[in-house]
């Protein structure tokens, strides 16, 4: 685990939105110094609730090591358009999804180096010690997480800048991995999202069938649910014990009933393009 005490100058863009907020609640905690940024009058109402004075763009980037630009996909584009030429040079573009990043909406300009970071959310592994941690799923409060970042440089001095400011708006961080762009767009759609946001979502989906169509008592259900997906999980991922025999042929079952056949698809990187375009609102990727 790497740290730093090293400050730095850090503007945060869309500071009194949904991440806006989580990124600022962490960053007011630290010693950097910090502007925040932002235009909507129910994120500014909000940023200034939290005892946090607000700044024009221009004045808070003009100065800034790193802009955390903490505003949907589909605002990037527009937005870096505006901000990216008012940086110094040497500064950083952070971006907290990699989807406009991969898919070339970003503002680019010589001397302004891209990167991007993404929590990796507390691990279901986590040992969690006290109720505050339990009660942080998302991360960021109390929980610690692990969390993923990509830099377009091999500056290791840009790079701490990233890693401090990484530490800092997802806290508390346990590990900093560093990936490639694309490689953080394999992950974040298409490993977490994809796969494993759509498998919650069915396993909620099934749930509701088990209670409202076989006629299941609700507590019951979630109950077995609940503890059968720990052991699927814990089974499955670390191998901490064997299926048994019986449920290896359901699990067989459930393949051959729910699952396509060519479903590994999902990681070819024309399907990835596919995914982001979605994601995006545009027809295609164009690189």
């Amino acid at each position: 685990m790497t740290t730093t005490s090293d400050t730095y100058t850090i503007a945060v863009l869309g500071a009194g939105g949904k991440m806006g907020m989580r990124v600022s609640n962490n960053l007011a905690r630290t010693d950097h110094s910090v502007f925040y940024v932002e235009n909507s009058p129910a994120g500014q109402q909000r940023t200034t609730d939290a005892g946090r004075s607000l700044t024009d763009a221009a004045t808070a980037v003009a100065d800034a090591d790193i802009v955390v630009f903490a505003v949907p996909d589909l605002a990037l584009s527009p937005v870096t358009a505006e901000i990216v030429p008012l940086m110094k040079h040497g500064a950083i573009v952070l971006t907290l999804d990699p989807a406009a990043a991969y898919a070339g909406l970003l503002t680019t300009r010589d001397g302004i180096i891209q990167a991007v970071a993404h929590p990796c959310h507390p691990s279901i592994f986590l040992q969690r010690q006290t109720p505050e941690e339990w009660a942080d799923t998302f991360g960021g409060i109390a929980a610690p997480q692990d969390a993923i970042a990509a830099i377009e440089s091999d500056d290791a001095a840009k790079q701490a800048i990233v890693e401090a400011t990484v530490r800092a708006i997802y806290a508390p961080i346990i590990d900093v991995h560093w990936v490639t762009i694309k490689q953080l767009a394999q992950l974040e759609p298409t490993l977490v999202e994809t796969v494993a946001c759509m498998i919650g979502s069915l396993l909620n989906e099934a749930l509701d069938e088990a209670i409202n169509t076989m006629g299941v008592p609700e507590a019951a259900a979630r109950s077995i649910l609940y503890g059968h997906t720990q052991v699927a999980l814990a089974n499955g991922l670390r191998g901490d014990n064997p299926f048994s025999d019986a449920c290896l042929i359901a699990m067989d079952y459930g393949r051959e009933s729910i699952i396509k056949d060519d479903w590994k698809k999902i990681f070819r990187d024309d399907e990835l393009d596919k995914n982001l375009a979605r994601m995006l609102h545009l027809d295609t990727i164009e690189r």
